[in-house]
C-alpha cells in the first residue's frame, strides 16, 4: 500500500468526515438531540481539519526537482544544517531541527534576531541552512540570507510563496502555499503551519531513508523514557535461559504433558546437536488427541510443528511481538546458529514494555 503524503491525508480528511454522524449521535445514551450550538462548535473543528488536511494532501503534487535538490545539499553538508524562521514559522522550525537531530541528520535552530546580534558565530561555509517562512519577504530574514550569500551556505526555503524575495535567494525552495487559512479571518497562522510541518517531515523521512538510519540508530539516540526501552530491549534480555525443557523427537506425548503445563504450552523438540526440529504447542497436542483414540505413547514427532518460527537472541524485542502476533502464537524457541538457547513467551515481552 503506498501511504503516501497525499494518501494520509486525504485518509485522514475523509475519516473526519465519516465520524461526523457517529459525534452527532446523542452522548451517554440519554436520546437527548444536539443541540444547534453543539452542531455549530462541530462543524467548525470539522471545517478546520478538512481544510488543513487538503492543504497537506496538495502539498504531494508540489514536489519536484527542488525537493531532490534540497534533499542532496541536507545530505552532503559536512557541519550542522542551522534551521531558522520567526514567529509561529519559527516554532515549525524548532520542530524541524529536532526531528532531523533525532532522525541522523545534527541540526539546531537559530533565531533570526539572535543571529543578527552575535549568534551567526555558530554558522560555517560547512552548513547548510533552512529557512521557513510563510510570506518569504519577512524582513528579519534579511540579514540572515545576506550572511548566507557572503559565506557561501547553501539556504533551503521552505515558503509558502516559492517566487517571494527568500524562494529567489534560495538553492532549493520547497513550496509549502495553501489555498487560505483555517482562521476564518485568513490571519492566524494555521493551514500555513501545518503545510510547513508536513513539509518538513516530508524532507527529513526522506533523509532518514537515504541514510539507511534503522531502528538500531535510532535506539542509540534515544536511550531515555518508553521509547528508548522499547528500541533497547532484546530476545535476549526476556527469554528463559536456564533450565526450560527441551524434548526429543521420540518424546511420547505421556512424556511431554508435564513440560507443556511447566512451560506455558509450548516445547522445543531437538535432536542430538540441539537443533530446533520442531515445537509440541497445547493445541497440537490436542488436535491429535481428538483425531487418535490411543495417544499417550505416540511419539510427538507425529503431531509436532515441524517448521516452527523461531527468534534470535538479538533481534529487537518488538520484532519477536509482531511475528507472534501475524501468526497466532505465544511463544518462540530462541536459536543462535540453528542451535536452541531459550524461549521467548509473548506475554514476558508485553511485561517487559516491547511495544
Amino acid at each position: 500500500m503506498d501511504w503516501s503524503m497525499s494518501t494520509v491525508a486525504s485518509a485522514a480528511a475523509e475519516s473526519v468526515a465519516r465520524a461526523a454522524d457517529q459525534a452527532d449521535a446523542p452522548a451517554g445514551g440519554t436520546g437527548a438531540p444536539v443541540r444547534a450550538r453543539d452542531r455549530e462548535l462541530l462543524e467548525e473543528g470539522r471545517r478546520v481539519l478538512r481544510l488543513e488536511g487538503e492543504a497537506v494532501a496538495a502539498l504531494a503534487g508540489h514536489l519536484g526537482a527542488d525537493f531532490v535538490r534540497a534533499v542532496d545539499l541536507v545530505f552532503a553538508c559536512r557541519g550542522r544544517v542551522v534551521v531558522s524562521g520567526i514567529g509561529k514559522s519559527g516554532l515549525v522550525a524548532r520542530k524541524l531541527a529536532s526531528t532531523l537531530t533525532s532522525t541522523g541528520t545534527p541540526a539546531v535552530f537559530l533565531h533570526p534576531v539572535e543571529g543578527l546580534h552575535g549568534d551567526l558565530g555558530i554558522v560555517s561555509g560547512e552548513d547548510v541552512m533552512i529557512v521557513l517562512s510563510k510570506s518569504g519577504a519577512t524582513c528579519e530574514l534579511d540579514g540572515l540570507l545576506t550572511f548566507a550569500e557572503a559565506h557561501d551556505v547553501p539556504v533551503v526555503a521552505l515558503a509558502g510563496r516559492p517566487d517571494s524575495p527568500l524562494g529567489r535567494r534560495a538553492a532549493a525552495v520547497l513550496d509549502c502555499g495553501a489555498a487560505a487559512e483555517a482562521c476564518p479571518l485568513d490571519l492566524a497562522p494555521t493551514t500555513s503551519t501545518t503545510a510547513a510541518l508536513a513539509m518538513g517531515d516530508a524532507l527529513a523521512v526522506t533523509l532518514l531513508k537515504r541514510r539507511g538510519f534503522d531502528s538500531g540508530d535510532f535506539a542509540r539516540i534515544h536511550p531515555g523514557g518508553s521509547l528508548g526501552r522499547r528500541l533497547k530491549l532484546r530476545v535476549r534480555d526476556v527469554m528463559e535461559r536456564d533450565d526450560y525443557p527441551a524434548v526429543p523427537p521420540h518424546c511420547t506425548v505421556r512424556e511431554v504433558i508435564a513440560p507443556l503445563a511447566r512451560m506455558r504450552g509450548t516445547v522445543p523438540v531437538i535432536d542430538g546437536g540441539r537443533s530446533v526440529v520442531g515445537v509440541v504447542t497445547a493445541g497440537d497436542l490436542t488436535r491429535f488427541m481428538e483425531r487418535t483414540g490411543d495417544f499417550l505413547d505416540a511419539p510427538v514427532s507425529e503431531f509436532m510443528t515441524r517448521t516452527p518460527k523461531t527468534a534470535s537472541p538479538e533481534e529487537p524485542g518488538a520484532a519477536a511481538v509482531h511475528r507472534m502476533e501475524e501468526h497466532g502464537i505465544m511463544a518462540l524457541p530462541v536459536v543462535d546458529e540453528r542451535r536452541l538457547v531459550g524461549i521467548v513467551h509473548l506475554h514476558d515481552l508485553l511485561r517487559a514494555g516491547a511495544v
